[in-house]
């Protein structure tokens, strides 16, 4: 009786409920899906659910669900072009990629309790895993040199390309030398050219977006231990929104073969 006094269709009462419902059902795993994946915007949450991106668009809007949204974090190297390395990789077709082709280093800090801290990672272009992570407190070569050496133990590899950008960090002759010596070649993005470092200016800032608040740790061991966490999570579960999939799992489909055991391992 009051469809038909409001001139609506029963049909349509009934249509509009049940969409209702499902679009319920979604928010409740919607909101499942955030408490592991907090900053899952639609499109991956979309991945993650298994749901087409514009319903999970629709309801996330709808029901005023919103991922945080990603701030700019600057973070200037001190650069030297006191050297004769360049860019090697850029003319690389991404079809190429194979693990231990190219592996991408940079730093990135977090200050915390007044005290600056470095996160040194390792990236393996083809699988976009991060094959090697150190924490230290100095922004210098031996840091550089602490990673590289994790991520030759941890893979039993060298990789035939090492880029960076021209921080003098990885322009030290300790660390050149380190890897030349090995045969591996050098590759440098173009100074002031971030985008030529492209692959680890996003991986840093999505990290710092998705890792939260710093303050929220009593202790640096307490933080330290989250970063390592972090980097676990996003090996290993969280989303790739290139890949459409976790770097591990992505690895483990294109390259069978391929096996990344866990760092430290």
């Amino acid at each position: 009786m009051c469809a038909e006094a409001l001139g609506i269709s029963r049909k349509n009462v009934y249509r509009t409920t049940k969409q209702t419902a499902k679009d319920l059902e979604l928010v409740v795993q919607i909101n499942d899906a955030h408490k592991t994946n907090p900053a899952y915007g639609q499109y991956k949450m979309a991945l993650e659910l298994g749901v087409n991106h514009k319903r999970t668009e629709r309801v996330m809007k709808l029901f005023g669900i919103l991922a945080p949204r990603r701030k700019k974090h600057h973070f200037c190297t001190v650069s030297t072009d006191n050297h004769d390395y360049t860019n090697l990789i850029k003319e690389i077709p991404k079809e190429q990629f194979v693990p231990h082709l190219i592996w991408v280093c940079d730093v990135s800090f977090f200050k915390f309790q007044g005290q600056f801290w470095y996160l040194a990672t390792i990236e393996d272009l083809a699988t976009r895993q991060v094959i090697a992570a150190q924490v230290g407190k100095f922004h210098d070569s031996a840091l550089i040199i602490s990673v590289i050496k994790q991520a030759i133990l941890v893979t039993g590899h060298t990789p035939t390309y090492f880029h960076t950008d021209q921080g003098t960090e990885f322009m030290a002759k300790i660390v050149t030398d380190y890897l030349e010596f090995r045969g591996v070649k050098i590759s440098v993005s173009a100074k002031a050219s971030p985008w030529q470092n492209g692959y680890k200016e996003s991986f840093f800032g999505h990290f710092k977006d998705e890792f939260g608040d710093i303050n929220r740790f009593e202790t640096p061991g307490a933080l330290i231990e989250e970063i390592y966490g972090q980097i676990h999570y996003y090996n290993f579960d969280r989303i790739h929104r290139s890949l459409k999939m976790s770097p591990v799992q992505f690895a483990a489909l294109r390259f069978p073969d391929y096996c990344l055991h866990e760092m430290g391992a």
